[in-house]
């Protein structure tokens, strides 16, 4: 009895201490509650620093009167975790959208304007609109409704928090496809990012299609046959 009651205790110690960070994360789209805010997004971007791949932008507007137990920094989560989120985010979302900008793009614009348009598509496909908008890190000043960029925003904020697990899990998603084109590569592993074996194959093979010839790792092997 004295196990059974000790377990007892530890799950319900555990579901106070998710409660109470739920509660944390979700503080500052409260605030702005208070402030008149009803439809509140977040918006945050995976695949910034990968040398292959697009960029995406996920958004997301969350349902703030059930918050998800478990939700958090995609960074900061299991694959499988991520998924299971993922998947009740779409589920119980006012509104919710996802947005890749691709390689060629990137290299045309840069990375980071390629970052703000997805970022901007993504707010634009919600519906209903929001009317304000909480970013990690990047402003939109194009903005019809007030942008809070905020650094970290996504373990700081509950709504941005949902817009990187999408995003990462999208592009997850995107890779492993890239991974059957070029199997190389190793793009299911690494998702694109500059680990040993993909700059190893970059020096072996040259760039794919799906890679960012700007970057700085990859320009120098641009003279090898490609792939």
């Amino acid at each position: 009895m004295r196990g059974a009651g000790g377990h007892g205790f530890a799950a319900l110690q555990a579901l106070a201490c998710e409660g109470w960070r739920l509660r944390l994360l979700t503080g500052l789209e409260e605030s702005l509650r208070l402030s008149g805010y009803r439809r509140i997004a977040g918006v945050d971007e995976v695949g910034r620093g990968c040398l292959a791949g697009p960029v995406v932008a996920g958004a997301v507007i969350p349902d703030l009167e059930r918050p998800l137990p478990g939700v958090d920094d995609s960074k900061c989560l299991s694959p499988a975790r991520r998924r299971r989120l993922a998947q009740a985010i779409r589920e119980t979302a006012v509104a919710w959208a996802v947005v890749p900008v691709t390689a060629a793009v990137i290299d045309r614009i840069n990375v980071l304007e390629a970052t703000r348009s997805a970022m901007a598509q993504a707010v634009a496909r919600l519906s209903p609109a929001p009317d304000c908008v909480l970013v990690d890190a990047v402003a939109l000043p194009e903005s019809q409704v007030p942008v809070l960029p905020l650094v970290r925003a996504d373990g700081l904020a509950y709504a941005v928090a949902c817009a990187s697990i999408l995003a990462k899990v999208e592009r997850d998603d995107c890779m492993v496809g890239l991974d059957r084109c070029y199997p190389q590569y190793g793009f299911a592993g690494h998702k694109g990012y500059g680990a040993p074996r993909h700059l190893e194959a970059l020096a072996a093979y040259g760039p794919t299609p799906e890679h960012r010839l700007t970057f700085r790792s990859v320009l120098p092997r641009q003279g090898a046959a490609r792939a």
